[in-house]
C-alpha cells in the first residue's frame, strides 16, 4: 500500500515535470502568487472554473502546497484566464467540501487532483 508520503512525492515529481509545459499551454488557467519569502511572482497552472464572478479550483495538496502557502501571507493574485490576466483575492475553504467542488469543476483537472492530491483545499478568489 502506498503511504500518503509517498503519494505526495510521487505527485511532487510529476507536477515539476508537467507544470513548466502547462503553464505556457493556450488556454490553460494560471494562478499567480507572491512568494512568501522571496516576494517574487510564482506562477502554477490550475484547473478551476469561474462561477458567480468568482474562481473557483481544489488545490490536491491544501496547506502543504507553495501556493497556499504564498497565500496564507498574502491573497492578492492574478488570475490567468485565456489570455486575459485577472487580479483578485484567494480564500481559502477548508470547510468546503471539495470533493462535492470537484464535481463542479472541470472533469479532467478534477480527476487529477482526486487521483494525485494528498489533502484536498476549496479556494475560491474573488475577482476585482
Amino acid at each position: 500500500m502506498v503511504t500518503p508520503e509517498q503519494k505526495k512525492r510521487r505527485a511532487d515529481a510529476f507536477h515539476r515535470a508537467i507544470n513548466p509545459v502547462m503553464r505556457m499551454m493556450p488556454g490553460q488557467v494560471v494562478l499567480e502568487t507572491t512568494g512568501r519569502r522571496s516576494g517574487l511572482p510564482r506562477q502554477v497552472p490550475v484547473g478551476g472554473k469561474v462561477i458567480d464572478g468568482a474562481f473557483w479550483f481544489v488545490s490536491g495538496d491544501g496547506p502543504r502546497a507553495a501556493y497556499i502557502r504564498n497565500i496564507e501571507a498574502n491573497p492578492a493574485v492574478r488570475v490567468r484566464l485565456g489570455s486575459t490576466w485577472r487580479t483578485g483575492t484567494a480564500h481559502l475553504l477548508p470547510e468546503d467540501d471539495p470533493y462535492e467542488r470537484l464535481n463542479k469543476l472541470p472533469a479532467f483537472n478534477s480527476m487529477m487532483v482526486r487521483r494525485l492530491g494528498t489533502a484536498p483545499l476549496t479556494v475560491r478568489v474573488d475577482l476585482d
